[in-house]
Parts: C-alpha cells; structure tokens; sequence
C-alpha cells in the first residue's frame, strides 16, 4: 500500500509518497500522533535530528528538509527496509539504523523525537526515552507524542523522574505533544534488564536470555517445546533457525547435533538476546537480523525450524514461507509449529509434501519438503 501526504510549503516535494507494508504499524492511515509531532517539529530549530522507532519514515523523509541531518532508528529490519525504500523513492538525505537501543549509536543530536507504538512495552518505551535523552547535546529538544490510552501519562512520569520535566505544546484529536530539554547533566537510567532463564526440552538444558517485550520473555513457550520434542537436528546438517527470538531453537540444535546454525529474526533486540544466549549455552552459531530470509538468501539449508509470528499478517507470513522454500535444500525439510486452529495453507503452495508430525494441547507441528 502507498500512502501520500500534501506538502503546503515550498521546501521538499509537493507531496510525499509512503510505502507501507504488512508487519509495520498503521499501514492503513497516518497516525495521529506521527501529524502532531510533525506540525511542531517543522517549526522546531532541528539541527541533527533523531527520530526513535521511525516505522515507514514519516517524520524523517518529511523533516529531511528543515533538519542539518537525519539518523533514523528502527529495531524492525523490516521497517528499516521500508524506511529506506521512502526515504530513496522521496529524493531525501537520510540514514536509517537498525539498532536494538539507541545508546548503540555513535554521535549526538540537536533533536530527537519519538512517537511510541502503541503496544511498546512501558518499559521499553522508557528505555528509548532515556536512551534519546542520552544521545543530545546538552539543552537539546525531545518531542514526545502519544496518547493517554496507549501509556502517555508513564512517559510523562519517567521524565519527570529523570529531571527532563515535560512541557505539553500541542493536542488534537486525543493525542497530546511532550517537549523537554536534555539536563545539562544526565546519566540515562536502565529501564530494560535482560534476565537469564533455566529450562530442559527434550532432556536438553538450556540457559535463556530475554528481555520485556520479546515474545515469550517468560519463559520457553508450548508451541517452541513442542517443535523442540518433535524434530531433532543431526550430524553435519545445515540448520536455520528462522524467527529465532531470544533463541532457543538454534541453541537446542546446536546443543544437541554437530551441525552448522544460521539464526535470524526481524527484531534487533531479539537477535541480541540471541546471542547471548547462545554464548550462555557454549554454542557458536551466525546470527543475522533481517527480514524473513533476506540475510541468509546465499546459502541453503538442510533443517529449517520456526515458530513463526503468525499474528503478524499474510505480507510477512508469505514472506516467511516463501524464503523458507527459497533456502531449502532439494532434500531438506521445513519444520514449523502454529495453533490448531490456523490455517496455513495459503502459504504452503511454494512446497510439495507436508505432514503434521505432532499435536499438542493447542499446536501442531509440520513438516514440509519441496
């Protein structure tokens, strides 16, 4: 889907033109919140900008044009990709980072703005409020835009306890604008604490590191267990371990076969996670973040494994499964696990055999060959 946006000044394009995809957030319409933060920034002495969680690159291919320069955070490599798409397709000058926090930039800022996806976990959220505090010159600007239903009032808290005291400056239709100044000395706060978790899957240990906001930070989950119990790696295979989360799947296989492991997951934090659990399990293995298969499209694999984000909409879904096909062995297998009730059968066309080899209390597993 292509979104466009009027321009009624004369610097920039007449109008700006967004690309969209399944997986990013308010595909359909441009947020409330993102035009808020827009009107105001325009007005704004920008400098550098720095524009947290940027989705599709709203406020950064727009501000292009009032900025000195634009750095574009996204933990989704889906929606840098996207971001990059926009920011190529609208002529700007932008660089878009795919980082799990935004403390892993280098450089400062004049400008930050961030307007929070609504189901950011709070902590999280705060994290990359303190995180773009602490990338600003001293006396530098925040723009925070959000609204009340969706966690505003404990941003407004967190920067409040932080000294940053918030100024409201503009509100329309339910959504409210947040200004701050960066303290002239400041020292961000640790909201996100990654945490080690215990388990045993097939009579295999494993240490697991997470972090809120990650799927499953609780613990292992049935649908991964029982893809676990069901299919095994073995000797000198190739195994992908594709929406690897914190990573428990790849450690598993590395665990318990000598084989070679790829893991690879969209979200940045996720991949992070990854890698220190494998370290915590003594496994070594290649983590890739990126979208779907699109980092690991030069190889091939043996022994596919997933428990895919089925929420996430048919766009990534087919994406999903395609790639798998794409990087499958002639002899390989694609093992994946879903709930009972989901049909997946409109992504299975790219494959020629598939058969459910286990059935849990609420999942199923599949196996699929070319």
């Amino acid at each position: 889907m292509t979104l466009e946006l009027g321009s009624h000044t004369d610097a920039g394009p007449s109008t700006y033109r967004f690309r969209t995809r399944d997986g990013l957030h308010s595909t359909g319409e441009f947020r409330g919140e993102t035009l808020l933060a827009l009107d105001a920034c325009w007005e704004h002495d920008l400098g550098e900008l720095l524009v947290v969680q940027a989705n599709y690159g709203v406020l950064g291919v727009v501000l292009a044009a009032r900025a000195d320069g634009v750095t574009m955070t996204e933990s989704s490599a889906r929606a840098a990709a996207t971001c990059r798409t926009n920011v190529r397709e609208n002529g700007v000058d932008a660089v878009v980072r795919t980082v799990a926090r935004e403390s892993e930039l280098d450089g400062s800022f004049d400008t930050a703005v961030y307007v929070p996806k609504p189901y950011t976990a709070t902590e999280v959220g705060k994290g990359r409020l303190a995180d773009a505090l602490g990338r600003l010159e001293p006396d530098g600007t925040l723009f925070l835009a959000g609204r009340e239903t969706a966690g505003l009032n404990r941003y407004r808290d967190c920067l409040r306890e932080v000294g940053a005291g918030p100024e409201s400056v503009a509100s329309a239709d339910g959504a409210e604008l947040l200004r701050v100044r960066r303290p002239a000395t400041f020292d961000p706060p640790t909201y996100v604490e990654r945490r080690t978790q215990s388990t045993s899957v097939a009579g295999t240990d494993l240490q697991l590191v997470t972090e809120p906001g990650l799927f499953a930070a609780g613990g292992l989950d049935d649908g991964t267990r029982l893809l676990l119990e069901s299919t095994a790696a073995t000797d000198d295979e190739r195994v992908l371990d594709l929406c690897c989360g914190c990573g428990p799947i790849g450690a598993c296989a590395g665990l318990t076969a000598d084989c070679s492991v790829t893991l690879t997951d969209d979200d940045a934090r996720a991949t992070a996670c990854a890698r220190e659990t494998l370290a915590r399990n003594g496994v070594e293995a290649t983590v890739v973040t990126a979208d779907a298969t699109d980092g690991v499209r030069d190889g091939t694999f043996d022994l596919v494994l997933s428990n895919p984000p089925t929420h996430a909409g048919s766009g990534v879904l087919a994406a999903l499964f395609d790639g798998a096909a794409g990087v499958l062995a002639r002899d390989g297998r694609f093992a994946f696990v879903h709930h009972r009730e989901l049909d997946l059968s409109p992504h299975l066309g790219a494959f020629g055999d598939v058969e459910r080899v286990a059935t849990g209390s609420e999942h199923v597993v599949r196996v699929a060959r070319p």
